[in-house]
């Protein structure tokens, strides 16, 4: 029973911080809630939200918190090796949510991914960069820091395919179908989505993509404010995981904290089966 168990189903735990701009202060947190979620809730894999290790301040600021990734099987910085840390110490995959990557004179928007032995197993660079003003007026430009990403990114986590996007890329199904093409099971999304846009948009299009897919979804965020520049800007929190019918399987509020579901390769195949989309697919 308990082998079955193992090969059908994952539990996961969405990690919800209120990261600022202090870098030492947000690891000591993640690792925190990290040891918290392992502790209450025994997962295989916890996930990380979007800018864990720096939001805000300057774009001089968030560059300066940057850190190169190193050849596989390399030290890495403190972010990097933290994530590994974590991974090896509670011997469970840490989906690393994302992290400002310097590369040469480019910065990325990066998830990386570790294995429960702390090898790296995948790198995603942020497709779609939030370039938006949003209804109560405030400018956001991720393009002022980041470059946009090129490459769909999968990895395989205990039998299950796990595909990377991140904030804004949800927005995006063309994104979401193409993972579901490279056999995705559990799609990621990390994020920091606006208070302003999660209110009305962040449960409505986690369920869709979910539904469209037929995966689970996965949503680690950022909650509460921070501070840009001389502003303060709030974030919407409402971590989830969403089942591929659509259905939400956990959630948390507006505090940090985390939310624990267990996806289930039985029930992937029962959706799939009760409505073949991919067998119907036209265009």
């Amino acid at each position: 029973m308990g082998l079955w168990y193992l090969w059908q189903a994952m539990k996961i735990s969405a990690i919800q911080m209120n990261s600022g701009g202090e870098k030492a202060a947000n690891l000591a947190q993640a690792q925190a809630l990290v040891a918290s979620a392992v502790a209450a809730d025994d997962p295989d894999m916890v996930v990380l939200p979007e800018v864990f290790a720096h939001i805000g301040g300057t774009v001089a600021d968030r560059r300066t918190a940057a850190e190169e990734l190193p050849a596989r099987g390399g030290t890495g910085g403190p972010v990097y090796e933290m994530l590994r840390a974590l991974a090896r110490e509670h011997g469970i995959f840490v989906h690393g949510g994302s992290f400002i990557e310097r590369a040469g004179d480019e910065y990325y928007n990066t998830t990386v991914a570790f294995g429960r032995d702390g090898a790296e197993l995948v790198r995603y660079r942020k497709v779609h960069l939030f370039d938006v003003t949003t209804p109560d007026g405030k400018s956001y430009r991720e393009s002022d820091t980041f470059g946009a990403g090129d490459a769909v990114a999968t990895y395989e986590a205990d039998g299950f395919t796990i595909g990377c996007s991140i904030c804004y890329d949800l927005r995006f199904a063309e994104l979401y179908r193409r993972l579901a093409e490279q056999g995705a099971d559990v799609i990621m999304v990390p994020a920091a989505f606006t208070l302003q846009t999660g209110k009305d948009h962040w449960e409505v299009l986690l369920r869709a993509r979910a539904i469209e897919t037929q995966t689970y979804v996965v949503a680690a965020a950022q909650t509460g404010t921070y501070v840009d520049g001389n502003d303060q800007r709030a974030t919407w929190g409402h971590s989830m995981i969403v089942d591929p019918w659509g259905h939400i399987v956990a959630q948390a509020s507006e505090f940090t904290g985390f939310a624990s579901g267990a996806v289930d390769r039985g029930y992937i195949a029962t959706v799939r089966g009760r409505i073949p989309v991919r067998d119907h697919r036209v265009f």
